[in-house]
């Protein structure tokens, strides 16, 4: 599957919903890409959404070697705005040091990653905005259970970092539970008057649109 189609079907998606064109945005997972496959499977069509793509790695130190080796002049879009890079994968404090580069951390779970975050965003002038990422159910799966929420929301703005919503992982192999979870995020962030809200894989992203997605996390179907 091309990028063109996957954006076709959550433009489709989209608009079985009632939504605009648009308002989910596509985050290129790029994790165990090399930069010249990113350049030709991702960056090639930039033109297609306004800004381009945000990149999304899930590996720190992936995402320090290509940051480094990629930089940003080179890969602006038309409309001159630099390269985006998101990180989605679980912040281990020892990393926090390579998230200079983000604009956006996907999986912020406690405040200890977010006083990390927040010491290391002094030193360098920024920090990266986050969303918080909540549990799913599942015993394996990290996450804030959703009782913490609400406390753990308070804690994480009181560190100053600026959260600008919630990120889930779908039930792995049951769809209607995908479902339940998704809409249920949805709602969680609406009630804590958060926009953002990140769910949706290569298998399961029109679904995450359908139930209010304004990200979603399309890697494998971008590559094959």
């Amino acid at each position: 599957m091309s990028l063109p189609e996957v954006l076709g079907r959550i433009r489709a998606a989209e608009a079985r919903v009632g939504r605009p064109p648009g308002s989910a945005r596509l985050v290129a997972v790029t994790k165990g890409q090399t930069p010249e496959a990113i350049r030709a499977s991702v960056l090639a069509h930039t033109a297609l959404q306004p800004g381009g793509f945000p990149l999304g790695e899930g590996r720190a130190q992936e995402l320090r070697d290509k940051a480094t080796e990629m930089g940003t002049a080179e890969l602006s879009s038309p409309e001159g705005s630099s390269l985006e890079w998101h990180y989605i994968g679980p912040l281990q404090l020892n990393k926090v040091k390579y998230m200079r580069p983000v604009s956006l951390i996907h999986a912020l779970e406690d405040v200890r990653q977010a006083q990390a975050l927040a010491e290391a965003g002094r030193k360098w002038g920024h920090a990266p905005d986050v969303l918080l990422q909540l549990h799913n159910g599942e015993a394996q799966k990290h996450g804030v259970h959703p009782p913490e929420l609400a406390r753990v929301y308070a804690e994480v703005v009181q560190t100053g970092l600026n959260v600008r919503g919630l990120m889930v992982m779908a039930p792995e192999g049951d769809a209607e539970a995908s479902r339940r979870v998704f809409t249920d995020t949805a709602r969680r962030a609406h009630d804590l008057g958060l926009p953002e809200i990140s769910m949706g894989m290569s298998g399961d992203y029109e679904v995450a649109v359908e139930a209010g997605a304004t990200l979603v996390r399309v890697g494998r179907s971008l590559f094959l």
